[in-house]
């Protein structure tokens, strides 16, 4: 977060680079900022796996995604909860994923936007009917209360903060989400799911 696309400042690209040699973990980063393609070189060499724009913020969307691709990272794309799902369908064909905001970004703890769930199921239908290979994360109030409802939509990448941290017990909180989430996938997506 940049305090300009969002009214938030957070991780930049120094924070990657430490924590990077200590996991062997996907990272996934996602750019609530303003002028992607100037950090995209650093956030890669820094350790990035996987990198996530917002549609709203890039200018040149086509270009930003293939700049993340060039720097060796898995190219996302991320809309807010006011951007329709067909401000993507140029670029759906060249991305690893497509996350889907369920709150406004910017802030953890924010009430989930039910609208979020008709663009998840918009996106997997795309998705089948194009023969696309795009995962579908949703990030934003995911909580025991909405978890099977995303999964159910098509979601397979879940971004939980509230739900995990807030309490005495993250293991069991994580477990607990991850278990609703296994709960309501379909069959042929239960391996899947349980890499979340």
């Amino acid at each position: 977060m940049d305090g300009h696309f969002v009214p938030n400042i957070t991780i930049g690209p120094p924070i990657v680079k430490w924590l990077r040699p200590v996991t062997d973990a996907t990272f996934d980063v996602h750019l609530m900022i303003e002028n992607a393609d100037q950090y995209i070189p650093d956030f890669a060499a820094a350790g990035a796996n996987w990198i996530s724009v917002h549609q709203e913020a890039c200018v040149h969307l086509h270009r930003t995604l293939e700049l993340i691709q060039h720097h060796g990272c898995k190219a996302g794309v991320v809309i807010n909860p006011a951007t329709p799902v067909e401000t993507l369908t140029e670029v759906l064909d060249m991305v690893n994923l497509v996350l889907v905001m369920s709150v406004n970004p910017g802030f953890g703890g924010q009430k989930f936007i039910p609208g979020a769930v008709h663009k998840i199921a918009k996106l997997a239908k795309v998705r089948h009917e194009r023969r696309l290979n795009f995962r579908i994360e949703v990030d934003g109030g995911i909580s025991l209360a909405t978890v099977a409802e995303v999964v159910r939509a098509g979601a397979e990448l879940l971004v939980a903060g509230s739900a995990v941290f807030d309490g005495h017990d993250i293991t069991a909180n994580a477990r607990n989400l991850l278990r609703a989430a296994q709960e309501a996938a379909p069959e042929a997506r239960q391996a899947e799911v349980a890499r979340i």
